[in-house]
């Protein structure tokens, strides 16, 4: 059974995600989001070790979040269109969301995220 992630916004008691991948290997890393056509509301995509992501390839425009260890935001880029690139250099690990989603959450710098591994059912 596959795991996913709830991830929730602390500071402002909503859910960035109930069904989010992590991306924690180099092959899941390199792929992220490309084999993907959308990006469906209440997923999202947790690459980490990350500071730079892309959107070579990409169909659809993100939401990136990049987070410190502490899973903290510490930069938004909001709307990322295709054929983009985007880099924090003192990030540990990005969150990508879709397009909209963090300005619809309510979602700031210095806002601090939680993380809650899940199984689905298939």
């Amino acid at each position: 059974m596959p795991t996913k992630l709830l991830i929730r916004n602390v500071n402002r008691q909503t859910e960035l995600a109930h069904s989010a991948d992590m991306a924690s290997t180099s092959e899941k890393r390199r792929t992220g989001l490309l084999k993907h056509t959308q990006l469906p509301a209440g997923e999202g995509l947790w690459i980490v070790p990350c500071e730079a992501v892309h959107t070579f390839g990409m169909n659809f425009p993100i939401d990136v979040l990049y987070l410190n260890k502490e899973k903290k935001v510490l930069k938004i880029r909001d709307n990322m269109k295709k054929s983009r690139m985007s880099f924090c250099l003192r990030a540990h690990s990005v969150l990508e969301l879709p397009a909209g989603h963090a300005a619809a959450t309510g979602t700031q710098t210095g806002d601090q995220l939680e993380f809650i591994k899940r199984v689905e059912n298939d």
